[in-house]
């Protein structure tokens, strides 16, 4: 389906990582299942339904939580941010992990939304990413294995200042992370700045942690050093959230 875009607006506190809008029946754990086993060798294995209808979903050490079908007044929290006329909703949110494991566990969470999203033929949306992934956008994702890209973007959004340009990560908050940013003199060309943010994420994802402001940090792939020369928070998809300001240079 084609999906309308409108302005982002303020969604519900703690949110999920994915929901998944479709019609008719929701698939059943047991197709989950064999879906998951087949495309990631599993063994998948979910415990009984907790509060609320939510089922902890197992893989290996991993561990996320899903939820089939979102009772319909917590789904009518979420009509305002969504541009979609699904009529069922489901979610797929990462338990609690460890920063060694917290990538596996992203990952895992991903898995089971491109799962949900393939069985029904709905859409997932990424809630920190602000992203819509239909099935044929699952594809281009097999997640077989974990690559930055497929969790975290990166977008240019509008600037308080009319003379510069606001170039930012989304989806590094998935692992504890502030989000990047670079504010850049409009005009500039945008592909070395969107490389460098793509380059500067997947150095911070192997450090695991945030870099404090005044430091640096060695991208050896593209012969650069970026130094983080501010904090601070903004809300670019509705919801507020921390960023840290790079800036580069050779090495």
């Amino acid at each position: 389906m084609k999906i309308r875009k409108k302005s982002p607006k303020p969604a519900p506190a703690k949110p999920p990582l994915y929901l998944v809008g479709y019609r008719g029946a929701p698939p059943s754990l047991d197709e989950l299942k064999i879906w998951y086993d087949l495309q990631y060798g599993g063994p998948l294995t979910y415990l009984g339904h907790e509060a609320g209808g939510r089922v902890s979903v197992n893989h290996g050490s991993w561990q996320s939580y899903l939820l089939t079908s979102i009772p319909q007044s917590d789904a009518a929290q979420w009509q305002p941010v969504l541009s979609w006329d699904h009529q069922q909703l489901g979610a797929v949110s990462p338990a609690t992990a460890a920063p060694s494991s917290i990538a596996d566990t992203v990952l895992v969470a991903a898995r089971l939304a491109r799962g949900l999203t393939l069985l029904t033929q709905g859409t997932a949306f990424d809630v920190l990413c602000h992203e819509y992934l239909n099935p044929s956008d699952w594809h281009d994702r097999p997640l077989n294995v974990f690559f930055p890209r497929d969790h975290v973007t990166v977008q240019q959004s509008e600037s308080a200042d009319e003379s510069s340009e606001w170039f930012h990560t989304l989806g590094l908050s998935k692992f504890g992370l502030d989000e990047l940013e670079v504010i850049q003199p409009r005009g500039l060309p945008d592909a070395g700045t969107i490389a460098l943010l793509k380059a500067a994420t997947d150095s911070v994802l192997r450090a695991g942690q945030n870099q404090k402001v005044g430091s640096s940090l060695d991208l050896p792939a593209l012969a650069h050093t970026i130094r983080f020369i501010k904090h601070r928070t903004a809300a670019p998809t509705g919801r507020m959230m921390a960023f840290r300001q790079i800036t580069t240079g050779s090495f």
